[in-house]
């Protein structure tokens, strides 16, 4: 008879979850109570550390799906890209536990910050690379294969390119959904015309909500609104 109660796996934990998962390590990843100078520095370092996690496996997504497509699989490859975009869509929520975090409070954790922000996160700096990356192997199989984007969205019959294409825009628009609720949340608890721990404006970061990985695709919606019955933008109709 089995007994469950004896370990397995090798390593350090009192038992095979604790050695698999590694708990004892993850969860001393965190300042102690004896060294955080407020109590909140938990509630920041969780959200930013486990936003590191999620957008490590966002860029593992990513980076197979961009092998996915060079190699024609491409609904495989949307599937992957709807994976890594569902892991920024949840780093976006938890962004909404910042908002427990007092703007004076946070000044006497910044205190304790150096230099270290936010724009030397290594999971965007991922973000941002496979991103790139993904458009320039997408870009590639659109001109290798004569590709008309227009008329793989104007076809009645659903396509893989399609799909692939809408996953791409979803991607797109998830990181830029984190981008204005990132910002939203820094100018919650520094305000407006402040400067962060590297010395750049806050207002900043609202110039990056309209950046686009796949303007392209972008693209291809203002032609079909143009070229649509309506014939574009009919009058009175504001954007």
């Amino acid at each position: 008879m089995t007994d469950y109660s004896q370990q397995v796996l090798p390593g350090e934990g009192a038992d095979d979850y604790a050695r698999y998962m590694r708990t004892d390590a993850l969860l001393a990843l965190q300042r102690r109570p004896d060294q955080v100078v407020h109590r909140d520095e938990l509630l920041f370092q969780v959200v930013h550390q486990s936003t590191e996690l999620w957008l490590k496996l966002a860029c593992a997504e990513l980076g197979e799906a961009t092998d996915r497509i060079a190699s024609g699989e491409l609904d495989t490859a949307a599937r992957l890209v709807g994976r890594a975009s569902l892991s920024v869509q949840l780093v976006t929520g938890q962004l909404e536990m910042m908002r427990h975090l007092s703007p004076w409070d946070f000044q006497t954790i910044r205190t304790v910050l150096g230099h270290g922000s936010g724009a030397d996160s290594p999971g965007w700096r991922g973000i941002r690379w496979h991103g790139r990356r993904i458009g320039q192997v997408f870009a590639s199989l659109v001109a290798r294969c004569g590709t008309d984007l227009v008329e793989v969205y104007r076809a009645e019959a659903d396509s893989a390119e399609r799909r692939l294409a809408e996953a791409l825009i979803d991607w797109d628009e998830r990181v830029s959904l984190w981008r204005a609720s990132h910002y939203k949340m820094a100018t919650r608890i520094l305000g407006h015309g402040s400067v962060g721990t590297q010395g750049n404006a806050v207002d900043s970061l609202a110039k990056l909500v309209t950046y686009r990985f796949f303007p392209e695709l972008w693209r291809v919606r203002g032609e079909l609104t143009d070229t649509g019955p309506m014939g574009g933008r009919p009058a009175g109709v504001s954007t």
